[in-house]
């Protein structure tokens, strides 16, 4: 099998791993509202989903046209930084249970979650975003789909992250 076509399974499993991500964060963001919860940074929110599904797509097409020469010590690396962003984006779900989704949503009175990740970094679920946008691009040599969702990225967190805050500290 080509280098093109185990990065595509990998690029495919990620995306899989994304839907099961929408899934448990459609039924947690459901609970949210139903408990009275309040959506902070609405705006925002349509530029994450196009800018996260083109990391993927990004990621394809520079691999399938560019083709790109591949070190085994990059990629190799970068596909255990991968794995490692993505076990810590679940253990970041795991940690808020209910209260994860991919909106920012606070229930009034919840208590603010400071165990697991988040007792040693406030948004530990965006240092997986980051570590898993420059890596899994770099899988591949995918430069350019690295350097342009990183720059991106950097622009839409600054933005997220300031919603975010504001609205968690409205909690006790």
């Amino acid at each position: 099998m080509s280098s093109e076509v185990l990065f595509t399974v990998l690029v495919l499993a990620v995306a899989l791993e994304r839907v099961a991500e929408l899934a448990v964060s459609r039924r947690n963001a459901a609970l949210s509202l139903a408990r009275g919860g309040v959506e902070s940074g609405r705006g925002h929110y349509p530029f994450m989903v196009v800018l996260h599904t083109g990391l993927l797509a990004g990621a394809l097409v520079e691999v399938w046209t560019r083709r790109p020469d591949t070190a085994a010590v990059l990629g190799w690396t970068m596909l255990a930084l991968v794995a490692a962003a993505q076990a810590l984006r679940w253990w970041c779900i795991a940690t808020l249970g209910r209260q994860w989704n991919t909106r920012v949503i606070v229930v009034p009175g919840a208590a603010r979650v400071t165990g697991g990740p988040y007792r040693w970094i406030r948004h530990p679920n965006y240092v997986a975003v980051v570590v898993e946008g420059l890596a899994l691009p770099l899988v591949h040599s995918a430069w350019v789909t690295a350097v342009v969702f990183t720059a991106l990225n950097g622009f839409l967190l600054a933005t997220r992250i300031r919603a975010e805050d504001a609205a968690l500290a409205q909690l006790a």
